[in-house]
């Protein structure tokens, strides 16, 4: 994106860039249990997490942590790895094996930052076809610093990391203390703080009791290094057209 936008800048090209994200997925103590789970799961392993959008770190209010722990594990490890042109298959290769290696990499960085593997982190036994493609089992870490390079980098994979909180301060500074500011999810039942936490976030996109609930007519984009510009509805239209003022006197 650095790139892109050093060449663009001398011929005073327009430019929109979407660059990705560390999207954190925040569950409060009164987020309805079994919805934030599911939610959590699919926010973090969707298209085996690669997704710009996916919620790859995940922070839980200390209340509801270790029960909310064992159930994500417990939903992420019934989901089926294999043969994606298969109906059946949750999760399919990622998109190549020297990506898998960089995947690989993180998992072992985050043992060395002293998380915990609490599922996955390995590569699954497949076999026909399959067997020497770029799959991973999705992967959970728990015990990490929320400011560790795992739980504060890109990894772009089936890996989530989950941190525990105790206030909404703290949620909210774990949440904007990364150079991204792409999407967010917000669990809970309280309106008023729905509303004050998600107006509080550094991120281009929120969603409340839900995720990657989208109509492609409202804005699309990021904050800080997530990107520059907005996309959708009538953002793209703008982008894409000169806006004029013609004034005749008569």
């Amino acid at each position: 994106g650095r790139r892109v936008a050093a060449t663009a800048a001398p011929m005073f090209k327009k430019l929109s860039l979407e660059l990705g994200g560390k999207n954190p997925t925040v569950v409060f103590a009164d987020a309805d249990f079994d919805e934030a789970v599911q939610g959590a799961a699919r926010a973090g392993f969707a298209n085996q997490g690669q997704i710009c959008l996916c919620g790859s770190r995940i922070l839980v209010q200390r209340p509801i942590y270790e029960q909310f722990v064992e159930a994500l594990v417990k939903q992420v490890a019934s989901l089926k790895v294999g043969n994606p042109s298969d109906p059946d298959t949750d999760v399919g290769s990622l998109v190549s094996l020297p990506h898998r290696e960089k995947v690989e990499g993180y998992v072992e960085l985050a043992k060395d930052e002293g998380g915990t593997i609490a599922l996955g982190g390995t590569r699954p036994e497949l076999s026909g076809d399959h067997a020497n493609g770029a799959f991973l089992l999705p992967t959970i870490v728990t015990g990490l610093d929320a400011n560790c390079r795992t739980a504060t980098e890109e990894i772009f994979g089936p890996v989530v990391t989950v941190h525990p909180f105790d206030t909404e301060d703290e949620a909210l500074a774990i949440a904007n203390g990364v150079q991204y500011g792409l999407a967010a999810s917000v669990w809970t039942t309280d309106l008023q703080r729905a509303h004050r936490f998600s107006a509080a976030l550094d991120s281009g996109m929120v969603w409340v009791n839900t995720w990657l609930l989208r109509d492609l007519r409202v804005p699309f984009g990021g904050m800080k290094d997530s990107g520059v510009g907005r996309e959708g509805g009538k953002y793209s239209l703008g982008f894409f057209s000169e806006a004029r003022n013609v004034c005749i006197k008569l």
